[in-house]
Order: C-alpha cells, then sequence, then structure tokens
C-alpha cells in the first residue's frame, strides 16, 4: 500500500465525522484542488479525450486517480490517461449525468461518487463573491470571521502565484448604511481577477459560510484606499511567481476555461 495522500486524509475524516457537514465540504475541496489521473480509451487527440466510460448500477462513471501508480496498479497494464485538476473534470462533466469513480479498489478514498453530488460540486464552484468597486465609506478591522474561513483563505491564497502583490481582509462599512467583510486584492493582474474572486467565494463556499458574509475588491497600490487597507487589515503576502518552466505542449485541461471535449 502507497503512502496517505491528502485525499486519502479527507476522504477519512468525512467517514469518521458521519453526517458532520464541515468534513465533507473539506473532502469535495480537496478533490476540485487535486490533479488527478483520468482512465481514457486511447490517447488524448487535441483538445479531445474519451474517457473509458463504466456502466454500473448505480449509473455511469469515469474513474480518476490521484496518483498514476494507482491508476497503474488499478488497470494492471499500460493504460492511456489525461492529467487535469478535479474541478477541470467536474466542469467537463456538467449536465453529463456521469459520475465519478475515486481510487476504485487502491486506496482507502475509494469511492463512488454519483453524477448528483458532481453537479453540485459543479454548481458551488461556480459561486463567486459579489465585486464591490464602490460605495465603501470606510475600513475597519475585521471581526468574527470563523477560524475555518481564515485557514481555507490561507490555503488559497498561498497558491495564487503572485497573481496580486497582497491581499487584506478588512471590515467595511457602506455609503447605504450596511457592513460586512471584503477581501482586497492590491495590485492584481487583470486576466488574474476572475480567478481570484473564485478561490475567495471556494474559500466562504468550503468552510460552510454564507456567501454574503465577505465581498471581494481590486485596488491599485497607488490608490489611497490600498494604503487604508494596509491600516486595518489582515495581510495576506501572495507568493512571488514561479521561474519560467521551459515549453510544454499543450495537453487537455492546460486552460481552465477550455475543459476537454468528451468524445
Amino acid at each position: 500500500m502507497d503512502d496517505m495522500t491528502l485525499l486519502d486524509a479527507a476522504f477519512e475524516a468525512m467517514m469518521e465525522a458521519g453526517e458532520e457537514g464541515a468534513s465533507r465540504l473539506r473532502f469535495h475541496e480537496r478533490l476540485a484542488d487535486a490533479q488527478l489521473f483520468l482512465m481514457l480509451t486511447e490517447e488524448a487527440q487535441g483538445e479531445n479525450i474519451s474517457p473509458e466510460l463504466f456502466e454500473l448500477a448505480d449509473g455511469r462513471f469515469i474513474l480518476v486517480f490521484d496518483t498514476e501508480e494507482r491508476l497503474s496498479r488499478f488497470a494492471g497494464r499500460p493504460v492511456p490517461y489525461a492529467a487535469l485538476s478535479g474541478r477541470v473534470i467536474v466542469q467537463m462533466l456538467a449536465g453529463q449525468g456521469i459520475g465519478l469513480g475515486l481510487n476504485l479498489d487502491v486506496a482507502p478514498s475509494s469511492t463512488l461518487i454519483p453524477a448528483e453530488a458532481v453537479e453540485w460540486l459543479g454548481e458551488t464552484l461556480a459561486h463567486v463573491p459579489e465585486e464591490v468597486e464602490s460605495g465603501i465609506s470606510e475600513f475597519t478591522r475585521p471581526k468574527g470571521l470563523p477560524d475555518a474561513l481564515l485557514s481555507a483563505l490561507d490555503l488559497k491564497l498561498a497558491v495564487a502565484g503572485g497573481l496580486a502583490s497582497c491581499a487584506y481582509l478588512v471590515g467595511v462599512r457602506y455609503d447605504s448604511g450596511g457592513a460586512g467583510h471584503l477581501l482586497g486584492f492590491v495590485d492584481a493582474q487583470e486576466r488574474a481577477k476572475a480567478a481570484l474572486a473564485k478561490a475567495a467565494g471556494e474559500a466562504l463556499t468550503f468552510s460552510g459560510i454564507d456567501a454574503g458574509m465577505m465581498d471581494v475588491g481590486f485596488f491599485e497600490s497607488s490608490n489611497p484606499a490600498a494604503a487604508k487597507l494596509a491600516a486595518v487589515g489582515m495581510r495576506y503576502d501572495l507568493p512571488a511567481p514561479p521561474e519560467p518552466e521551459p515549453y510544454q505542449p499543450v495537453i487537455p485541461g492546460s486552460d481552465p476555461n477550455k475543459p476537454p471535449k468528451l468524445r
């Protein structure tokens, strides 16, 4: 038996917790974040892939594994596969009525995830907080936010790879008289704003927290608002971008906005 993976640990925690919702959310978050190896019937042809589809009593399933070794052990022979993130696979399956067979027979996290759960996960991943561009009267220190959200933001922003210089979590009061919290990104890359907003939304959702608890905003460091954020906010430093890697051919699923096409 190989070493326990993050998915194994999250699955076992979910099983031990029974109906407790937080552990179930954390497992599905790990599933979305994980790189998964999807069994194919043949090598990918450009952006088109043909997953091995299994008809079971509980419905139709494709098979994914969180390590190449587990895929090989299940198949018992060399098989073609595509390495994709869980969220790309879920997006690919939207509306298909197909479930996921995860690590079947080769790991502690062996389980069948029905099509209904795959659809729910896809809808959950689509949620993003409201972006606030104006109407803020005051920034304040954040108060009363649960540890689950703070930890989730730590994890999400730690892999943001220099998409912004930093972020601040603050309390806000609005011109309308309302109040809440805001995650303000400073000097975010334009192309990255949607991804950063989605990451913030996932941190909320998978912490089991109402999406209305936090908005997002984007500020240039030259904007006086950035100094106000720094004065009262909880700072998150986004890591520097990685060094450029040698050119690699485009593989299916490498662009999250263009998931592979089923054949």
